[in-house]
């Protein structure tokens, strides 16, 4: 038998709130982590692989690996239904409520 090769998948920007959710979504579904890295928004060459203490003005970016592309795409797909799911109930959120209403 040979080697199998990785495939990969880059998700940018992630939310601070749900990397540790995706972490364990990818972990879950047959995927590592090859790279999580907070990049600078003000400064292409600024890239740390661990959280700086100041992390505003950080993108987190995370790059998983897989043998089969299909647990990547089914990574991807839950993250797309996790970032709908969130906008659907934050413009919940925001619908304003009416106070004086007649029949």
């Amino acid at each position: 038998m040979g080697k199998s090769q990785n495939k990969y998948l880059e998700i940018k920007n992630v939310n601070r709130d749900i990397v540790n959710w995706l972490e364990d979504i990818a972990e879950e579904n047959n995927c590592r982590v090859e790279r999580k890295e907070w990049k600078s928004k003000y400064n292409s060459y600024v890239v740390y692989d661990y959280e700086p203490f100041c992390s505003e003005g950080f993108e987190i970016n995370l790059l998983f690996s897989s043998t089969q592309i299909s647990y990547l795409n089914f990574i991807k797909y839950l993250y797309k239904e996790k970032l709908a799911t969130l906008e659907y109930l934050n413009n919940c959120i925001k619908i304003p409520t009416v106070k004086n209403y007649s029949i």
